[in-house]
């Protein structure tokens, strides 16, 4: 079986190029700009090249046909579009990865399926990714271009921690806070559930989808069955690093009216909602699929990495400015009002 993998290094994709370059039964090909080299396994072939160059991508794989093509940076409805121009004639399956973010906000059951309706009018990262998959399910549906749509949630891997309120330049602020004793904002009052996933263990259920015939024209959603409170998440984090957890309670709307940040889409559009995943159908399709780390194991590997690689420890100074203006100035206010009531 031949595959190839559009980007296949990031924090999804890492861990199925990796367990994939182990199979005899594939081989695989990586068409990215080879930023990363030093971290692809030595058995797995690179195609240098950027998807973006339509031209030079279809010039590179004039001679190559796969059984599975997946595009892991495909993110707004001209790649997608882009795709299907490349790869229609050259693949038995085209696996699109969309994103558990585009299920109906706000929810209208804690328990989501693939059934679940697609709406999400806080963030246009899920529409994008609606949008890309009404395009290939009619594509599907009118030419028999096979598709396989793969909604992933919160899944991390060892050179990052999943969050709820974070910067731009990912988690390490927040660890390096927590580390100093210093308060962490935490939306809400932390008490919605939430899933997160280990990368290898959603790549177990990924690869058993490739080639899978079973998979062609459907939906699937692979996550872990663990769900955890927002105020879980952070102690274990907490507890991994050996330190005291001082949370910060600051509501998601807050949050997104008075920031920069992108808060209106990952929280109110996202993370602020109680999700949970019901997995039945990924299961059934690929029986041996189950995910066998904890969060609690998964934090620490994690943790240990990026407290071991400097190159992982990347600072944000405007995310931590916000925190300690925000905090100082909802307690000034707490303070006030606390004043004038007694």
């Amino acid at each position: 079986m031949k595959a190839l993998f559009i980007g296949g290094t990031g924090t999804i994709s890492m861990a199925i190029t990796e367990t994939l370059a182990q199979n005899p039964n594939w081989e695989l090909y990586l068409l990215n700009r080879g930023t990363r080299l030093k971290e692809i396994p030595k058995n797995v072939k690179v195609i240098k090249a950027d998807i973006n160059d339509e031209q030079s991508v279809a010039q590179n794989l004039k001679d190559l046909t796969f059984d599975t093509i997946c595009d892991f940076i495909c993110f707004e409805p001209k790649n997608v579009e882009r795709d299907y121009r490349l790869f229609k004639n050259k693949t038995k399956q085209y696996i699109f990865i969309s994103s558990a973010s585009a299920y109906a906000k706000p929810n209208r059951d804690y328990k989501i399926t693939e059934g679940t309706t697609l709406s999400n009018p806080h963030w246009q990262y899920s529409r994008n990714k609606i949008i890309c998959e009404e395009f290939l399910l009619n594509k599907y549906r009118s030419e028999g271009f096979p598709i396989t749509i793969v909604r992933p949630s919160h899944t991390y891997d060892n050179r990052n921690i999943p969050l709820g309120v974070h910067g731009n330049k990912g988690s390490w602020q927040v660890i390096k806070r927590m580390i100093e004793g210093k308060p962490v904002i935490i939306h809400g009052d932390g008490t919605s559930l939430w899933t997160v996933t280990y990368n290898k263990d959603f790549a177990k259920g990924f690869i058993g989808l490739m080639g899978n015939a079973h998979a062609i024209g459907e939906a699937f959603q692979i996550t872990s069955d663990e769900s955890l409170t927002w105020n879980q998440i952070y102690q274990t984090i907490a507890d991994a690093l050996n330190v005291k957890l001082k949370p910060y309670y600051v509501s998601s709307q807050y949050l997104s009216d008075v920031s920069d940040f992108d808060f209106e889409g990952s929280l109110i559009g996202d993370k602020a909602w109680t999700v949970v995943f019901d997995n039945t159908k990924i299961k059934r399709i690929v029986p041996n699929f189950i995910c066998e780390t904890r969060f609690d194991q998964g934090v620490r590997y994690a943790l240990e990495n990026i407290l071991n690689h400097p190159e992982f420890q990347i600072e944000d100074p405007e995310f931590d400015k916000f925190c300690d203006n925000l905090i100082e100035k909802l307690e000034n206010v707490k303070y006030e009002l606390k004043t004038n009531i007694n």
